[in-house]
């Protein structure tokens, strides 16, 4: 038996990286699973999976496409139990003077609407459900300073608390809310696949010495999804190597 069998799960941002780790694993595990995607490769994606999976074209920061996306989620498979909001851009690694108030627009709309959106239109259906798991992506630099990263690093954080305090509304509604703050993770590059390797003696100063991988990301995000995190919520799970720990 599978850690997911008989739910269904919305991946955002499941057309690489993470959300695309994410929805393979989800998918293993016995969950009907709906990638979601604003690049056209969530339905290479969900091709993959079979017929468990379907692909949603969705902007996360759209509250029309987010909205669709759970409508069509339960129109299709009668319920939903997770969902996964992992959808997210990062951004130039320099001072904060040197950032542009165009990219302070666009990572806060991603990264802090776009989580925000995605529980908005979630939570009414898994209320009167009763009950869902909730899983957002932020960041290791969420949890601690970041240099050169001051605007990522303030989106993230705002997830970490978006996270908790909405953990607090719904803990007695059966709805768990918990995100996972990643390390330096290795997602590929422009043009090549995501599981290509890192550039051989690349070393991010993380504890470990190496780069995370999504399949590492998306295991904690299969564990906060399933029961075996029943007693879990409002946690903000460092998966980084042990860079939050220094």
């Amino acid at each position: 038996m599978g850690r997911l069998d008989g739910k269904v799960a919305v991946i955002t941002g499941a057309g690489s990286g993470i959300g695309r780790s994410a929805a393979f694993l989800f998918a293993r595990e016995g969950a009907h699973v709906v990638c979601a995607d604003v690049s056209g490769r969530e339905k290479l994606t969900a091709e993959k999976i079979g017929d468990a999976a379907i692909a949603i074209h969705a902007d996360v920061t759209s509250a029309a496409d987010v909205e669709n996306m759970v409508t069509i989620t339960v129109d299709r498979f009668g319920q939903l139990d997770v969902l996964f909001n992992n959808a997210g851009i990062t951004g130039p690694l320099v001072p904060l003077d040197q950032t542009t108030d165009e990219y302070f627009d666009a990572v806060m709309t991603v990264n802090v609407k776009g989580v925000y959106l995605g529980m908005k239109a979630a939570i009414p259906v898994m209320l009167a459900a009763g009950g869902g798991s909730i899983i957002n992506t932020a960041s290791a630099s969420g949890l601690v300073g970041w240099k050169g990263y001051a605007l990522y690093a303030a989106s993230k954080g705002a997830v970490v608390q978006l996270t908790k305090s909405a953990a607090l509304d719904y803990a007695t509604k059966g709805i768990r809310i918990n995100a996972i703050c990643p390390g330096m993770t290795w997602t590929g590059q422009a043009n090549a696949p995501d599981d290509s390797p890192p550039p051989d003696g690349s070393r991010p100063p993380q504890p470990m010495g190496r780069w995370g991988i999504p399949d590492e990301l998306a295991a904690a995000a299969l564990f906060l999804a399933s029961d075996d995190a029943s007693f879990v919520t409002g946690v903000a799970m460092p998966v980084d190597g042990g860079y939050v720990a220094r």
